[in-house]
């Protein structure tokens, strides 16, 4: 597998998530042509990568596939950004409902690797839910990006690389201050990325407060990549809201150029999937 240079940043914004809303602030975008011009705005101000969910246009989190290949298509038409499909969904949601995104022809798919009570509501990914959503990946070729919310997540995603249930060099994302997940800490990120396979890219996300702290400690570690967004934090500063998921973008490249590193052009982005070929 090409490796992405060390000096590059792979940049994930993720515009929407299932819980912050325009009460949290009236930026978020809910709908196909609010998330794609969201997207489109944060690949020119850096972001290679684009985490999807999509919902209603009330606001609810969606499982439509249509609104998912709306969003991809049209990702695709203005920008070169790759799209990675959440299968995490929303509270509630069934599987199936999860696995919608995987069949609207995404770049590269998530995957949970265990449960955890998100913020106090059971979120169950058991390990048959697992073998599901990577059978219905690789059942179109997709590439996969473990979805790691504490230290045992990331053992099973390494432990299914080891038994051939994924592919090595698969990416994990690993995600920091979700109450019932790991902590935003430095001691968490030392841990779970310790247990990250060789071989493998990761990428940081952190919630809330603790995303401009989080994600400077792990550049400084040299993580391949980091990710910002509404679904994980809608405030520039303290006090101060983002207006716009661009503006998250800017900030976070504003960190990569302190340390000496840059946002990943495309093809460092495609490599960072493990995705050969030409680029769009």
């Amino acid at each position: 597998m090409t490796k992405t240079p060390s000096d590059a940043v792979v940049i994930t914004v993720a515009p929407t998530g299932s819980e912050p809303t325009r009460d949290d602030n009236p930026n978020v975008p809910y709908r196909v042509e609010e998330i794609v011009a969201e997207a489109v705005r944060a690949a020119s101000a850096g972001a290679g990568v684009v985490h999807v969910h999509v919902r209603s246009d009330d606001g609810r989190p969606s499982a439509e596939r249509s609104r998912f290949e709306g969003v991809i298509s049209t990702i695709r038409e203005r920008s070169e950004l790759l799209c990675c499909v959440s299968t995490g969904g929303g509270s509630g949601m069934s599987l199936d409902d999860r696995l919608a995104g995987a069949y609207a022809d995404p770049d590269a798919v998530g995957v949970e690797t265990g449960s955890l009570n998100f913020a106090g509501v059971p979120f169950v990914t058991s390990a048959g839910d697992t073998a599901r959503v990577v059978e219905v990946a690789r059942s179109f070729g997709k590439p996969l990006e473990v979805e790691a919310f504490d230290t045992g997540h990331v053992v099973a995603g390494r432990e299914l690389i080891e038994e051939g249930g994924l592919p090595e060099g698969t990416p994990f994302n690993l995600v920091f201050g979700v109450r019932g997940g790991a902590p935003a800490t430095p001691d968490a990120l030392s841990a779970m990325v310790a247990h990250v396979p060789a071989g493998s890219p990761w990428t940081v996300t952190a919630i809330g407060r603790h995303q401009t702290r989080m994600l400077m400690g792990a550049l400084h570690m040299g993580a391949p990549g980091v990710r910002v967004g509404f679904e994980d934090n809608v405030y520039l500063r303290r006090g101060v809201l983002a207006d716009s998921n661009a503006a998250l973008v800017e900030q976070v490249v504003g960190l990569c150029e302190l340390v000496g590193r840059r946002p990943a052009e495309p093809a460092e982005c495609r490599a960072y999937f493990g995705i050969g070929g030409p680029e769009r």
